[in-house]
């Protein structure tokens, strides 16, 4: 799909979520759901295969969302099933985060961590990250177990990588 099509879905959601007066709740819900799907093939599959019926797709997200995100969350990501967009689930919404993230003046970190970091650690990082690129920042924690230790930081086009996985790889190649 065109990046002009995400940017409209990404804007799209983004205003039916203001208007519900939610914007960051249904924008950390969505990256959440959209990275559970990476993690899931089978569910991702069967919410992109256009032979399953589109109210049978919405079904299963409406059951598996209910009562765990709001209702504008499970009505946006049921909307992007129907029209046929699972699949560009986590590029909209990427989109969405760094719509809602310009928005505020600040840039998207995307950090990528075997365990759950702490408010304290994501503080200081931050913090760390704004005296680096000169930018605030909203990061958007992934659990990764193939990172082993240490973080992955994507923040706009700038990867910074801390992981124990790069590192053993430097290693091999030194030796």
């Amino acid at each position: 799909m065109a990046d002009d099509k995400i940017n409209s879905y990404a804007q799209a959601i983004l205003a039916v979520s203001a208007a519900e007066g939610n914007g960051t709740q249904v924008e950390d819900e969505l990256h959440r759901f959209a990275q559970l799907l990476e993690g899931e093939d089978e569910l991702k599959t069967t919410l992109s295969d256009s032979s399953v019926p589109a109210a049978r797709r919405q079904q299963i997200v409406e059951d598996l969302l209910d009562g765990q995100v709001t209702q504008t969350t499970v009505a946006l990501i049921s909307m992007l099933v129907a029209a046929g967009k699972g699949t560009d689930i986590k590029n909209i919404a990427k989109q969405v985060a760094d719509l809602a993230a310009e928005t505020r003046g600040k840039a998207v970190a995307e950090v990528f961590s075997v365990v759950e970091l702490t408010d304290d650690q994501q503080s200081r990082l931050a913090t760390a990250l704004k005296s680096a690129t000169g930018k605030d920042v909203e990061m958007k924690v992934i659990i990764d177990e193939s990172v082993m230790g240490g973080l992955l930081v994507q923040i706009e086009d700038e990867v910074i990588d801390g992981t124990v996985r790069t590192r053993l790889k430097q290693l091999r190649e030194a030796f």
